[in-house]
């Protein structure tokens, strides 16, 4: 399935570009990921949780970084995930774009994800609603990285990190979210039927 996002923060698409290549700061930004391993330049390994209704699901997570083009701002990575206890896999191709907005950046990503097992029950407008909201969260973490923080005075330790404050957001929310979405299209789909 095809999958399509785009959101908008507060930061030239220079900052922006940076944050996006340095993929340690952005991991953690994904609710219920960490990062495992820094491999190379462009390999990392993850583990991301996810709790859709009763199911947890752990995935041992792959990621590589295939393309990346300064110039057009635009940078490719290939997610390879297997869940840990042999429940299903995904793979997934993310392209991720930046535009300039006004003194902002537009990132643009186009997601091509392909599941198997136990994920895959749950169908194109559950994941896709799920998706939306970890991008939304996802985004808001990214705002907060490249939001300068405030300047603490001498006796002052320095805050934590945004990525550490980042709080996993809970897939039972998650799913509760998508499934009242769904629910709600449903209902808009039989209402609009005519009378037999």
């Amino acid at each position: 399935m095809k999958l399509e996002n785009s959101f908008e923060v507060t930061a030239p698409p220079e900052e922006a570009w940076d944050l996006l290549m340095d993929v340690p700061r952005v991991i953690p930004c994904m609710p219920g990921a960490e990062l495992v391993e820094t491999v190379d330049d462009s390999n990392w390994k993850a583990r991301m949780r996810v709790k859709l209704g009763p199911i947890s699901l752990s995935f041992l997570t792959d990621i590589n970084r295939k393309d990346a083009d300064e110039a057009a701002r635009r940078v490719t990575l290939a997610a390879k995930a297997r869940e840990e206890r042999g429940r299903g896999a995904a793979t997934a191709t993310i392209e991720s774009t930046l535009a300039e907005a006004e003194g902002r950046t537009t990132v643009t990503t186009v997601t091509d994800l392909m599941l198997s097992g136990a994920a895959a029950q749950f169908g194109r407008g559950l994941v896709g609603d799920v998706a939306e909201q970890l991008l939304k969260d996802f985004a808001n973490c990214l705002e907060r990285q490249l939001t300068p923080a405030p300047a603490a005075d001498a006796g002052e330790a320095e805050p934590a990190p945004a990525s550490a404050q980042q709080e996993p957001v809970s897939g039972l929310r998650l799913g509760a979210v998508a499934m009242r979405r769904s629910f709600g299209r449903f209902l808009r789909r039989i209402t609009r039927r005519p009378p037999h």
